[in-house]
């Protein structure tokens, strides 16, 4: 018995003495392990989604872009500026949607573009500050010729937000940040490279037999706003124009038609006349440019986070691009006359508010418009109500001055973009039917094929 408790005794003993060290070696490993633990999340910082920072960095490239188109007249065709917009819009997209848990990169669907860098496992990234990198880089090399009073203001814009955001993080993760969003914009901007926009204006002959009278003439010399070759342009999405091209236009009820154009004039002061001015759109902005400047005040009112802008950014852009590419094959295949050329055939001559330096048919206003207004909307809904203040004050031929112009939708808006032609005098009204229809066919193309979410 005696025995049997000595070895009782000592297996107690033995017993507590395993329990004493494994308890010790058990708080040593819990320190290690805390240890390690503080290192990673000093190293990896706090892993926030891109919807918990503002839309305020892509607010101030917009505003940055439209002031770069406005001081670049006559050295890019107005609608070619639909490129800046679109691979602005991507390098922005691509450049956040890591931190978008339920989005994923749409590279893969667009046409040509592979290779973008990934972000690294595990590790925290300041999204704001990639979206500054990435538009930075993207509008510095987007506008070579910038001056150099406008090129420090790019510089200084993208200094200033990066102070901003580097007291809101590491330095190690604005660095990780900053890398990434270069990287990005650096992999768009080479593969924009190779869309063809450095032919878009090749010389340019009008075809044996299609130039006066109900055929455009091309003006000589043809003006860098011609673009006759920016139908050839790589589409964004390989088939956004499947079944959207227009037939035809009525040429023989070409008379009847300029008619109603010049019936249409309207008299200074009256809505028709700020309408055709308020879409004028360049020199003032561009078409593209006068886009972006609504998206951007859209954002300032409502103010949401960012993911949301860059979403809007790229579909907007994407959208743009193709219905361009779509707009100019149809004009440069059917020639057809302007009203203000026409209008002397038949003996009517009326001088318009409004001119264009390339072929009537379809309204680009009509087409553009229209299918920007269905990318606005997929994003921000139906009836959007907004104030699109782009051209306040602009003073007038009759030296007035324009004031802001609210839209219950930005359907609205589109239509009245393209009807503003007919009172600028330089688009009929058959032209603004089938091109709101043909913008509304490319968008939906591209609303239907693009998958931004996960499945």
């Amino acid at each position: 018995m005696k025995k049997n408790f000595a070895f009782l005794s000592a297996f107690v003993s033995l017993a507590f003495l395993f329990i004493g060290c494994q308890k010790e070696i058990s708080a040593t490993n819990d320190a290690s392990a805390l240890a390690i633990a503080a290192k990673n999340v000093q190293l990896k910082g706090h892993l926030q989604q891109t919807k918990t920072f503002s839309s305020d960095v892509a607010i101030h490239w917009m505003d940055m872009q439209v002031k770069q188109m406005r001081a670049y007249p006559g050295i890019i065709g107005n609608v070619a500026y639909s490129r800046h917009y679109a691979y602005s819009g991507i390098a922005l997209y691509e450049a956040v949607v890591p931190g978008m848990p339920a989005y994923q990169s749409i590279a893969s669907q667009l046409n040509g573009l592979s290779g973008l860098p990934k972000t690294k496992p595990g590790l925290a990234y300041h999204w704001a500050a990639s979206a500054n990198a990435a538009l930075a880089f993207m509008n510095k090399k987007l506008f070579p010729n910038a001056t150099a009073e406008k090129k420090a203001e790019m510089d200084n814009l993208e200094a200033t937000l990066l102070v901003h955001y580097s007291a809101e993080a590491d330095a190690a993760i604005i660095e990780r940040s900053v890398a990434f969003g270069k990287a990005v914009a650096e992999a768009v901007f080479n593969w924009s490279e190779t869309d063809g926009y450095q032919n878009v204006n090749n010389a340019y002959t009008s075809p044996v037999g299609k130039s006066g009278g109900i055929y455009w003439t091309a003006p000589n010399p043809m003006p860098v706003h011609s673009l006759p070759y920016i139908g050839n342009l790589r589409r964004m999405v390989a088939t956004s124009g499947e079944d959207a091209a227009l037939p035809p236009p009525p040429y023989e009820e070409l008379a009847s038609m300029t008619l109603e154009v010049i019936h249409a004039k309207p008299a200074p002061g009256t809505n028709e006349y700020n309408m055709a001015f308020w879409w004028r759109d360049f020199p003032g902005t561009s078409t593209p440019g006068h886009y972006v400047s609504i998206l951007k005040q859209v954002l300032q009112k409502e103010q949401p986070s960012l993911d949301v802008a860059a979403l809007a950014y790229a579909l907007g852009g994407i959208i743009d691009v193709d219905i361009t590419i779509s707009t100019w094959q149809d004009k440069y295949k059917y020639l057809l006359a302007r009203p203000f050329n026409y209008d002397d055939v038949i003996g009517q001559p009326f001088t318009s508010l409004l001119g264009a330096p390339h072929p009537e048919y379809p309204a680009g206003h009509a087409t553009l418009s229209a299918a920007n207004a269905e990318a606005m909307t997929a994003i921000f809904g139906d009836n959007h109500a907004f104030t699109d203040s782009t051209f306040y004050n602009m003073v007038l031929p009759d030296g007035s001055k324009l004031q802001p112009r609210q839209f219950n939708s930005f359907r609205e808006a589109g239509e009245e973009a393209g009807w503003s032609r007919l009172y600028g005098g330089i688009h009929y009204r058959i032209s603004i039917e089938r091109g709101f229809w043909q913008g509304r066919k490319v968008a939906n193309n591209i609303i239907s094929t693009l998958k931004f979410l996960k499945d």
